[in-house]
């Protein structure tokens, strides 16, 4: 997104300032930005989930994170703030952002609707409250009611995941198979990790004898499980119009780029219901009868956006140019006409990390 940010400024001949801030040494980001901040660590839950590395020496918090970045915004006079993860924090404080004359995205326009985006369990109840197609869920907090529920609806493939999380972290599909009478292999599913299954039995044992989940329950939701064509929709809005969008599915390694009308027809009243606002990214997934319903939104972008470009239409260019105010609002109708449907695949680069402190 920063690389989009720098092209973006050759091409409008707009002298623009990029800053970037985080908490730890991220050089595969900084070297993108024009000018970097060290953000204060707060809590021992500011580990990095990506680098398991010691941080640059920091000085000591004295204040949030949130009023940190503020302050310092303020000084680089700072007319749009993308925030990335901790959206909710700084959600809390809009009103001293806007006072700044500072355009905060956060991925929607309320602590409650973003609360309700993190919690997979709450955003369930909200799109059947909007009608929205949307993937079942029933919610279990001990090993009692998780047996309660599978004899409920154990008649039909399942899926454990956590209420809340990203990257797919804690979720297993349910095999049933050796309860049936059908061949069971439970090493076929410790071999093909990527396939993400697990016996019901030895997920139930698991969970009951964990010492994790004993000593920081984890709430946990069950679900149909859906066997149709995921997609992953990276999405430009506004006040919960969607501005741009580009969809996105994988077969293999490949990334199948584009815009799928069906999948937007979740997205579009999606977008509204949530009120998101800024750069999102959505799933959804298809069911039996090939009706797609929504799995999540994530209300910060995708780590994959930047396939997006290869398809013409360069999302991050799309909303920052608009809320810099170097092009008109964005029409979906015109977006839709921009994209060349493409397949793309990723290629691994890696940056080396310098040792260096902060003064």
């Amino acid at each position: 997104m920063l690389a989009s940010l720098q092209a973006l400024k050759v091409q409008s001949n707009t002298p623009f300032t990029i800053i970037a801030s985080h908490r730890h040494d991220r050089p595969e980001i900084f070297e993108f930005a024009d000018k970097i901040y060290y953000e204060p660590s707060n809590t021992a839950a500011d580990s990095d989930e990506y680098l398991d590395i010691e941080p640059p020496t920091l000085p000591t918090a004295t204040i949030p994170r949130w009023q940190f970045v503020l302050e310092q915004a303020k000084q680089d006079k700072v007319k749009v703030l993308l925030t990335g993860r901790n959206g909710i924090d700084y959600e809390a404080h809009r009103e001293v952002f806007s006072t700044a004359g500072i355009r905060l995205l956060t991925g929607a326009n309320s602590v409650g609707a973003l609360e309700s985006i993190d919690d997979k369990f709450a955003f369930m109840q909200q799109c059947h409250q909007h009608d929205i197609p949307v993937a079942d869920a029933w919610r279990f907090d001990n090993t009692s009611e998780l047996k309660a529920l599978l004899a409920k609806h154990g008649h039909q493939p399942l899926c454990v995941k956590p209420v809340t999380g990203i990257f797919a972290q804690g979720f297993w599909r349910l095999d049933s198979s050796k309860e049936t009478g059908e061949h069971y292999d439970s090493f076929e599913h410790l071999y093909f990790t990527e396939e993400k299954k697990i016996s019901t039995a030895q997920f139930i044992s698991a969970y009951t004898n964990s010492q994790m989940v004993h000593e920081r329950p984890i709430p946990m939701l069950l679900m149909p499980y859906l066997a149709g064509q995921e997609y992953s929709i990276d999405v430009v809005c506004e006040y919960g119009e969607v501005l741009s969008a580009v969809t996105r599915y994988k077969t293999g390694k490949i990334q199948h780029i584009g815009y799928e009308q069906s999948v937007m027809d979740v997205v579009i009243p999606l977008i509204k219901a949530f009120g998101c606002d800024g750069i999102v990214s959505v799933q959804t997934k298809a069911d039996d009868d090939g009706q797609h319903r929504a799995l999540e939104i994530n209300s910060r972008p995708s780590g994959g956006i930047d396939y997006t470009t290869h398809s013409g239409v360069d999302l991050t260019q799309v909303g920052f140019g608009y809320w810099l105010g170097l092009t008109d609002k964005p029409k979906l109708a015109d977006i839709i006409q921009q994209i060349i449907p493409c397949q793309v695949r990723s290629v691994m680069v890696s940056v080396k990390i310098e040792e260096q402190s902060i003064e």
